[in-house]
């Protein structure tokens, strides 16, 4: 599938990735808006923040080959062109 499908996939809740990625294991998600109560928020990330309830906007994240939740995935040019996005089950 295009990557306006794999968007669309996401989007309804699925992972994707793409066939050509080396990385074992490697998906993306869509992770929606949220808003995390002011008691909830963590000391990492309060100190950068105004105090109360944290609303956060939605993002891509990425599961790495290396085993590491990476938030913020952005495509690449060949990412966006590519005809080879897969849904993971």
């Amino acid at each position: 599938m295009n990557f306006g499908d794999a968007i669309k996939a996401l989007k309804d809740g699925q992972k994707g990735r793409r066939a050509g990625w080396g990385g074992k294991g490697m998906w993306l998600c869509l992770m929606p808006e949220t808003v995390i109560p002011a008691a909830l928020v963590n000391g990492r990330t309060a100190i950068h923040i105004p105090a109360g309830d944290l609303h956060v906007g939605a993002y891509i994240a990425a599961w790495t080959g290396q085993d590491v939740w990476q938030p913020g995935w952005l495509a690449s040019q060949p990412d966006m062109l590519a005809d080879d996005w897969e849904v993971v089950e």
